[in-house]
């Protein structure tokens, strides 16, 4: 599957490298790019919208070279949809895509406030209705007890959620000598023109790259 907003987010993150000067950003849908030399080169690699099997076995080692030897991971909605061959991968992202209803409006909350991703402004409040794909996955993150959710929805606010009334949508991790967030959130254009939103993968990537100490102060 193919997202429209994923122009929408590379553009968006392309402008954190003019706003904050925390980021360059190389963006490409080459995985032959997923190389250890090519990837020692970075400190976060941000997955959006990458869905089906797109890493060959050789890549995938890559991956996980990078990740042990202490590089960032952050997935963006369909990221959770990628390499479902790998329980390894699955593992990195914290859960596999399961399925989601039709996209409407609906709402969630912040949970663990005190993390530094979830440390926005008080400005930057999340909107009390959001439109998107209310993801289920194949098995209840809370299965992973490594996991330190960050948002949850509330199943009361839109339709088709598996998932009890801790429905997670966005959590971080320790993993194997290197870290790694993941937001469910995302599906549309618009949630790259929220304040709120760009602000949560400000942070987000700053954590995964072990900056966390930066966090606010641009």
């Amino acid at each position: 599957m193919t997202h429209d907003s994923i122009a929408a987010g590379i553009a968006a993150l392309e402008r954190l490298t003019t706003k904050s000067g925390n980021f360059n950003v190389t963006a490409s849908e080459d995985a032959s790019l997923f190389t250890p030399a090519n990837l020692s080169t970075y400190r976060v690699i941000c997955l959006l919208h990458n869905s089906g099997d797109f890493l060959t076995d050789e890549q995938l080692s890559a991956l996980q070279g990078f990740v042990r030897s202490g590089g960032g991971i952050f997935g963006i909605h369909c990221a959770a949809a990628g390499m479902t061959s790998s329980d390894w991968y699955r593992k990195l992202i914290g859960a596999h895509f399961d399925m989601h209803p039709d996209p409407e409006f609906g709402s969630f909350r912040i949970v663990n406030e005190s993390h530094p991703i979830n440390c926005a402004a008080e400005s930057d409040n999340p909107p009390e209705k959001w439109k998107d794909e209310w993801y289920n996955f194949t098995s209840h993150p809370a299965e992973n007890g490594d996991l330190k959710f960050l948002l949850e929805g509330d199943p009361s606010t839109f339709k088709g959620g598996k998932h009890g009334s801790h429905h997670p949508l966005a959590w971080c991790q320790e993993f194997e000598g290197g870290r790694s967030a993941y937001i469910a959130l995302g599906h549309f254009d618009e949630a790259w023109e929220d304040k709120w939103f760009s602000g949560w993968v400000e942070r987000g990537l700053l954590w995964t790259a072990g900056r966390e100490t930066e966090i606010g102060k641009n």
